[in-house]
């Protein structure tokens, strides 16, 4: 029962911050900035002025599905925010190009997350079933699990790892709004409390997988103390 119960706890958890982000976006989306300037003008300016010019700004499909992406050099912006000269779409921009920056400036923790990545995908697709078995067999072949457990804290760990780099890509795109004169007293908090909850949700996801990999190494532990 205590996996299912830490599931309902986060699950909810995660609910009503995204319930809340969703909201807010929607509120600031009919913000608009003073300048006029669109998502797309604002990280094409982002990284000009941050001398990064191998990066393409595109427009990709869906909502809230910004991203940058390292390998392909490219800060791809959902249409609600590409064409859009809201405070959502700027804070949502620049926070994109604030890993464009990240990356061009060799960013510690996006190197780490970086090159977590791999092992990551291969403990993403393989843990559950290795818990699984390892929970059925613990009494007889414990090693199976403590694999298990080994994979599951290795995506707990990129979860925390994402944590500076969402909280630094949002610094750095703060400081630039302010500085380069995109936001103002009117609007620079409505996109600091933007990207405030977006953050949140980083947060409310690395807790949840820190909880749920200390209930299994309860479980393992338990089963090892019956032995």
């Amino acid at each position: 029962m205590g996996i299912y119960i830490i599931f309902i706890v986060f699950a909810l958890i995660s609910f009503a911050v995204q319930k809340m982000l969703q909201a807010k976006f929607d509120n600031y989306s009919k913000v608009p900035i003073p300048n006029g300037l669109t998502g797309k003008d604002i990280a094409e300016k982002m990284l000009r002025d941050n001398g990064i010019n191998d990066v393409k700004v595109i427009s990709v499909e869906g909502r809230l599905t910004d991203h940058y992406n390292p390998e392909t050099h490219t800060v791809n912006l959902s249409q609600d925010v590409y064409y859009s000269n809201s405070i959502a779409a700027a804070a949502v921009a620049a926070h994109e190009c604030g890993h464009a920056v990240q990356h061009a400036r060799a960013y510690s923790f996006l190197t780490m997350r970086s090159k977590l990545v791999p092992v990551v995908s291969f403990a993403s697709q393989w843990m559950q079933w290795v818990l699984l078995a390892g929970i059925l067999t613990l009494q007889v072949f414990p090693q199976l699990m403590l694999f298990g457990i080994i994979l599951f804290a290795l995506t707990t760990l990129f979860s925390f790892v994402t944590l500076p780099v969402e909280i630094n890509a949002s610094q750095r795109a703060l400081a630039w709004l302010e500085s380069a004169g995109i936001t103002n007293m009117n609007t620079h908090d409505k996109a600091k409390d933007a990207l405030r909850w977006a953050a949140y949700t980083y947060v409310v996801a690395a807790l949840s997988s820190l909880a749920t990999l200390v209930y299994y190494i309860l479980i393992f532990l338990g089963g090892r103390r019956d032995d």
